[in-house]
């Protein structure tokens, strides 16, 4: 019995350890990087492939989950104490849906793609916005529109879902000002960052 106990702690250790732990300082996009060193690397690499600047595709993924790597939606309880299902099957870094991230992998190929893998959900932030831009003409600067078709989707932004929700506009203007906070933080370390193409 002991024996088995031990296996269990072993393997509950072993799994906490692959989940990537939170950023301390979410507020400030040049900590974040400085503590998470690939991650500067993985939203420049989405930068150049789709053409989203960093502080949008942060300043998305803070908002959708505040960079939790399993981040879910609430669970519902039924009868205050029976675990019912979720509302929506987001997760991730994302909060991708699992048929929007099926979309994702679909078109692009990466099938092993994760979404608390922050470098496939930095792609895959790219990834949609610059179909955003395609489909509803959304430039990928403007971060409160792009925002809005993140989380309305394409259809639901053209049929102007978001406009029977104030609270969701709230929002929007509030990543804009996260991006445009981070942009800002960005421009005094990204230096920092930067690959100088020296070996050691």
């Amino acid at each position: 019995m002991q024996y088995h106990k031990s296996i269990i702690i072993f393997g509950s250790l072993l799994l906490t350890a692959c989940t990537a732990s939170q950023p301390r300082k979410t507020h400030d996009i040049c900590d974040i990087f400085r503590e998470k060193d690939d991650w500067y690397e993985y939203t420049d690499n989405t930068r150049k492939k789709w053409g989203v600047p960093i502080h949008v595709q942060m300043a998305i993924m803070q908002q959708e989950s505040n960079f939790v790597a399993d981040a879910q939606p609430p669970r519902p309880y039924l009868l205050g104490f029976i675990p019912w299902f979720r509302k929506s099957s987001a997760y991730g870094y994302p909060q991708a849906q699992d048929g929007t991230w099926d979309w994702y992998t679909d078109k692009t190929g990466v099938w092993f793609a994760d979404r608390d893998d922050f470098e496939d959900a930095s792609d895959f932030v790219g990834w949609y916005c610059d179909v955003t831009y395609k489909t509803l003409g959304i430039s990928k600067w403007n971060v409160s529109q792009q925002y809005l078709a993140y989380h309305e989707g394409h259809g639901g932004y053209k049929h102007k879902s978001y406009l029977k929700k104030p609270w969701l506009l709230k929002v929007s203007k509030k990543v804009d000002k996260r991006a445009k906070t981070y942009s800002s933080q960005l421009k005094k370390c990204k230096d920092e960052f930067k690959d100088t193409g020296w070996f050691f």
